[in-house]
């Protein structure tokens, strides 16, 4: 199994803060996304940009994983947003905007011609009508090594706007678009994270979208708020329960007379090969989670 990296919480971080920018530092999100965008009016821009990339430089934010978020290429500031992240090369760089396929050829060609080095990933924000009726073919390009495509990243807000749908408790205009998205990066190999949740005080909403999303098979949450970051850590994370089931699926299929059979018996009930696929990955997460939770050594971090 390759290598899992947890991304149950992804908090955006104005990259005009710069109070913000440095209590990041002792947050426990799995993800931090520094906003050159939505977060950041246009004459604060250029400084955001100077801020967000001195603090990445600075090092530090490890082990939590660093995103920059650019404005779109079409944008005053998206070519040198571009420029300044390959700079200081992030864990990954958010497009917005991504409505097709060729966007994200075309970072990839710039990314090249940047010189980032080729651990940069790129992910890609999926927020118009027309990225979900291209979903697939989004998704398709990372097979394009050169796109460097890994996740996708719900924007719900913008679809909201541009298809009228209301943001309603449950969600129901916007789960077939969810689930949409969600098929296409599977497909292909990429993670996908949910979009927002806009109230800061209503925990319990905020756990049950988390709750939702969960069940519908995504990877994490992106966050507007520190105080979101707990609910979803808890509710991403596999339950003490799930990680003692899938132990015992990968040991019942590991004994030496189970190793033909494609189906067991555990507990009353029939287990198949693909359970225990699921299970490796259950547990795989988990132990991401506790290494990612654990302390650096002396020295590091």
């Amino acid at each position: 199994m390759t290598d899992i990296r947890p991304r149950r919480s992804a908090l955006y971080m104005p990259g005009s803060n710069a109070r913000a920018l440095e209590k990041a530092r002792t947050l426990p999100a799995d993800v931090l996304i520094l906003d050159l965008e939505d977060a950041v009016a246009p004459d604060a821009k250029a400084a955001a940009r100077d801020q967000v990339c001195a603090a990445v430089a600075q090092g530090g934010l490890s082990p939590r994983e660093v995103v920059i978020r650019v404005n779109s290429l079409d944008t005053p500031w998206g070519e040198d947003d571009l420029a300044a992240a390959a700079a200081v090369a992030p864990d990954a760089i958010l497009i917005p905007k991504v409505s097709t396929p060729e966007a994200l050829v075309a970072v990839g060609l710039r990314l090249r011609r940047l010189k980032a080095p080729e651990r940069v990933r790129v992910w890609a924000m999926i927020e118009t009508p027309h990225a979900i009726l291209e979903a697939q073919a989004i998704a398709s390009a990372a097979h394009d090594v050169d796109t460097r495509l890994s996740c996708f990243v719900m924007g719900l807000n913008d679809l909201a706007k541009e298809t009228r749908a209301r943001l309603t408790p449950g969600r129901t205009p916007m789960l077939p678009w969810m689930m949409t998205a969600l098929a296409a990066a599977r497909t292909y190999g990429i993670d996908i994270l949910d979009g927002v949740y806009n109230s800061l005080s209503d925990e319990a909403g905020l756990r049950a979208e988390c709750e939702q999303a969960r069940d519908c098979g995504f990877d994490g949450k992106t966050l507007i708020h520190p105080n979101q970051i707990a609910a979803a850590n808890e509710i991403f994370a596999p339950s003490v329960e799930e990680v003692e089931n899938a132990r015992a699926i990968v040991e019942a299929f590991e004994k030496p007379e189970n190793a033909s059979r494609g189906a067991i018996a555990i507990n009353g009930r029939m287990v198949e090969r693909l359970h225990a696929d699921m299970a490796k990955r259950v547990l795989g997460l988990a132990q991401a989670i506790e290494t990612r939770s654990s302390p650096p050594p002396c020295g590091e971090g």
